[in-house]
């Protein structure tokens, strides 16, 4: 066991010897979003500088190249230092140098990226910042905050389609759930919008609160709680307080909580609005039902029916879909002018997005989805689709802490009770518990293993046929092994 650990560990400083290791340090960096924490934790897993590159590449913005020309500085002046040692005699001493440089270069790479975001960075964020929220502070758009593990961007994009029918909407693009994404939307605004939504991205206790006072939203909507960034927060109830910070802040104002989330529900007051694919208080749902084209059902009230579709595939997404028809009704929007906007939603790119290739196979692209309610949801829809041969294709989820094992081992029993006929796992440090769960369940279809997901995707067409369902869950970053 010593013997291979040493072994390993002399392979890794070995690996580092390649004209390759300056860009990959600096690629590691950017990956890891300047993150010195996450950085070395990476530096600390990695068993080989020789491929480094895999899902992603090292993008040359100006920060990168200007950290890039760093670490050849380091480079040079590190190897004229070992040549200088060697004209005087000092062997020792040239022979430490060399064998320092990846570890000297590893770590004092660290220090101008610290330098860049303490005297650069972090005044130039405060002024923009600032900034946005004056200018926030004189916009009289109604205000929604969405807040949750998992889940904001597609009820943000669902609201967004929603009360765009009867209202001026404006939301941030992509994944800008951080008071600096927000600022650069807010800097967008032309000052005639009806309604902002926000989806608030938290990472540390304290993180909604703060993104509270700077939003000052009029409305919540909760989506959920679960493991994701588990292993920040450490613990499932840390999360679910930072999550709530949004409640906490609304007071007496709407919250809509999700009753399908079993951590929600155990945190949720009187007031709150609890949604579901069940519907909310007087309004029920009726005959809801998915599949690859769509998800259709009937809203109920008194003696008042209401049939919506929506493009967006699973019934998991009926609660969010409900939350949406009814913020746009507490809005003052027509039904029919709401029904028009849920007909419009659609797949968002890399959730559930489903597309057919020229062989007649269906692949559906949740890459986007890295959480364990997520993958339940996507299983169950799997479930759903009678008639078509289904592979499950994952490499895991990151950032479970220490519920990674049990997250992990439940997916694994779920896939065996549902019947899907492929099981499709890339090697890495969490896939081998999905196996243990599998077997727990005693799984009856195939597991396929592949090395890389990029040889799983290599190998797909080879394994498919006309009519089947192909379902690309989460992707891997290169800084997870």
């Amino acid at each position: 066991m010593l013997k291979n650990i040493q072994k390993n560990i002399f392979a890794k400083w070995l690996s580092a010897y390649n004209i390759q290791y300056p860009r990959s340090i600096v690629y590691m960096l950017q990956a890891s979003e300047y993150k010195l924490e996450g950085y070395f934790k990476w530096l600390k897993n990695i068993k080989s500088f020789k491929k480094v590159e895999v899902r992603k590449k090292f993008v040359p913005t100006k920060k990168a190249l200007l950290l890039l020309v760093v670490a050849w500085v380091f480079v040079v002046t590190i190897i004229a230092l070992a040549v200088f040692f060697l004209d005087s005699g000092q062997y020792v001493l040239m022979a430490l140098v060399v064998v320092l440089l990846p570890f000297v270069l590893a770590c004092g790479i660290a220090v101008p990226v610290f330098l860049i975001k303490v005297l650069i960075q972090k005044p130039i964020e405060y002024w923009v910042i600032s900034s946005a929220k004056s200018k926030l502070r004189k916009h009289k758009a109604f205000k929604i905050a969405v807040a949750g593990s998992y889940g904001k961007t597609t009820m943000r994009e669902i609201l967004k389609m929603v009360l765009m029918e009867g209202k001026k909407v404006a939301a941030p693009p992509e994944n800008h759930n951080t008071m600096l994404g927000m600022s650069s939307f807010i800097k967008s605004l032309k000052g005639n919008e009806e309604v902002l939504i926000f989806e608030f991205g938290e990472y540390y206790k304290g993180d909604i609160k703060e993104m509270c006072e700077f939003v000052q939203p009029d409305l919540g909507v909760i989506t959920g709680v679960n493991e994701a960034h588990l292993e920040k927060f450490k613990s499932l109830e840390i999360t679910a307080s930072t999550i709530f910070e949004l409640s906490d802040y609304l007071g007496n104002k709407p919250v809509y909580v999700n009753g399908e989330n079993t951590l929600t529900k155990g945190h949720s007051f009187k007031n709150h609005l609890v949604y579901s694919r069940n519907g909310i208080n007087e309004w029920k749902v009726e005959k809801p039902r998915s599949d690859l084209t769509g998800t259709y059902f009937s809203l109920v009230k008194d003696n008042n029916k209401f049939k919506l579709t929506s493009k967006l595939l699973g019934l998991h997404q009926v609660g969010p879909l409900f939350a949406s028809i009814h913020i746009a009704l507490l809005l003052g929007i027509p039904m029919e002018k709401i029904q028009k906007g849920v007909s419009n939603t659609k797949p968002f790119v890399h959730r559930l997005e489903p597309r057919t290739d020229p062989s007649g196979v269906t692949i559906i692209d949740d890459s986007y989805n890295g959480n364990p309610d997520g993958a339940r949801a996507v299983i169950e829809f799997l479930v759903s689709l009678k008639g078509h041969r289904r592979f499950y294709v994952t490499p895991g989820l990151v950032e479970m802490g220490h519920r990674t094992v049990e997250v992990h081992r439940e997916i694994g029993r779920q896939l065996a009770s549902s019947g899907i006929e492929k099981v499709v796992l890339i090697k890495n440090s969490v896939t081998g518990y999905i196996e243990q769960g599998l077997k727990e369940g005693s799984y009856k279809g195939e597991i396929l293993w592949f090395e890389t997901g990029l040889k799983a995707f290599a190998a797909l067409p080879h394994l498919t046929v006309k009519g089947d369902v192909v379902l690309l869950q989460n992707d891997w970053p290169d800084q997870y092994y």
